[in-house]
């Protein structure tokens, strides 16, 4: 086993961070549809949850916002003249395309790629592959500056390699890591690699979900494992319950998340749980690991209680004492059945001994948790060497994008503010200047 930590990349909140109800299938999004955000308040809540964890020794780093409004979006579908004229005209035709060209939810990091650590690929190096996020109209355009911030940070060809988005089309929907994960003995071990799906395009027969679209199809996990290079028998492909994509699990990691050899999961997370298990257990013992399977009942805690409080939508962190931290959000304590059943996990004796909560109420309020708002990347001494240093969290940082949050950011946008043609222009100078803290110029074609 190689030396390897897991750098967790959190999303900045950018200046543009709205509720525009545009996620159908994720219950708080659509709750707080058309309500006033409050983006300085959302980004200073994020930076506040990287800065604690860097401080307790964990590997935190973050991926820069993307540049706001997609004018190319606007007016490849009709809308010309100035940019004045664009926004004017699309906020009274258009208003929910407008929100769309808007959006802030690349906050949410784990739905920029998918990742695959050197220790699990054919040739040894790191892979990337961008989201294509082709559900969802205001996600599908993501991934072009997804590629490019990767290869910003990443761009070290001996180390890594990032692969272009699967082709956008409903066969290969692909949301990236919110339904991915490695179970293993280590972070530098070479681990199993578990990819749940919502749906199989070119299996009828197979179950899905009614009410809610099912984003993540077999198709695209399979392509994925195949451009990392994956050994197929460590690779394992489960399929989410349609029932609970029905209740509001829009992705995997609402209902389950996984670190080292523990898996955290509710009883109703997977189509067959049974075949689940005993399809991970065996991969698992082909890399010398015992999976500890740490269930949540029904009875102890309802799905809707745990879509609520996003109990699952949290991070599992390896400790230095071999014991493992939960990171949850603010809800998890302020619903009782959830609370009851985490006092009771962490009194059990098990892995998980401790619990890390934080404010993120504006991210919470837009259908984001912890788990939403990172992308995990496990990197050797070497690798983490390779890559661009420049967003590695530490106090030095903390502090300078905090002062340029409190610079640049509203702390107020209500729909009718995206009409603001002075809006577009704050997002622009407030990321021209980003892009000097974090060294990383030309990171947009501004």
């Amino acid at each position: 086993m190689q030396s390897a930590r897991e750098f967790n990349f959190d999303g900045l909140v950018g200046p543009s961070h709205n509720y525009a109800g545009l996620s159908f299938g994720n219950v708080a999004s659509f709750s707080n549809v058309k309500s006033a955000s409050n983006p300085k308040q959302a980004a200073l809540q994020g930076l506040a949850k990287m800065r604690a964890l860097a401080a307790r020794g964990f590997a935190q780093a973050l991926l820069p916002p993307q540049d706001r409004p997609n004018f190319r979006l606007l007016r490849s579908l009709g809308f010309g003249g100035s940019d004045a004229d664009v926004l004017a005209r699309a906020y009274k035709e258009a208003p929910v395309v407008l929100a769309c060209a808007y959006s802030a939810s690349a906050m949410w990091t784990a739905n920029a790629a998918t990742v695959s650590p050197s220790a699990d690929s054919v040739d040894g190096r790191v892979h990337f592959t961008p989201a294509n996020l082709n559900n969802k109209l205001h996600r599908s355009f993501e991934h072009a500056q997804s590629a490019r911030t990767l290869r910003a940070l990443f761009g070290n060809e001996r180390h890594f390699v990032v692969h272009d988005a699967l082709p956008a089309t409903p066969a290969f929907g692909d949301e990236g890591a919110a339904n991915h994960t490695r179970l293993g003995a280590g972070h530098g071990a070479a681990a199993v690699e578990m990819f749940v799906y919502g749906r199989a395009e070119f299996d009828p027969s197979a179950p899905a979900p009614t009410r809610y679209p099912a984003r993540q199809t077999l198709e695209a996990s399979q392509a994925v494992a195949r451009l990392h290079g994956l050994n197929p028998a460590r690779t394992v492909y489960i399929q989410q319950n349609p029932d609970v994509i029905d209740q509001g699990v829009f992705h995997n990691d609402v209902i389950a998340v996984g670190n080292g050899n523990v898996l955290f999961y509710h009883e109703q997370a997977f189509a067959d749980e049974l075949a689940s298990l005993d399809q991970l257990r065996r991969a698992m013992a082909g890399v010398g690991a015992e999976l500890t399977a740490l269930r949540v009942d029904t009875g102890q805690v309802a799905v809707a209680d745990a879509v609520a409080s996003y109990l699952f939508n949290s991070q599992l962190l390896s400790k230095a004492d071999g014991k493992m931290a939960l990171v949850i959000p603010q809800e998890c304590q302020e619903n009782q059945a959830v609370a009851r059943y985490l006092d009771g996990l962490v009194a059990s004796g098990g892995p998980v001994d401790e619990l890390i909560h934080f404010d993120l109420r504006q991210s919470m309020r837009n259908g984001g948790g912890p788990a939403c708002l990172r992308l995990r990347v496990a990197l050797s001494d070497d690798e983490a060497n390779a890559m661009h240093q420049g967003v590695v969290m530490n106090e030095a940082l903390y502090h300078t994008l905090v002062a340029w949050v409190e610079k640049h950011y509203r702390d107020r946008l209500a729909p009718s503010d995206l009409a603001d043609p002075a809006l577009a222009l704050e997002v622009h100078v407030a990321l021209e200047e980003l892009t000097k803290i974090l060294n990383l110029p030309g990171l947009y074609d501004l």
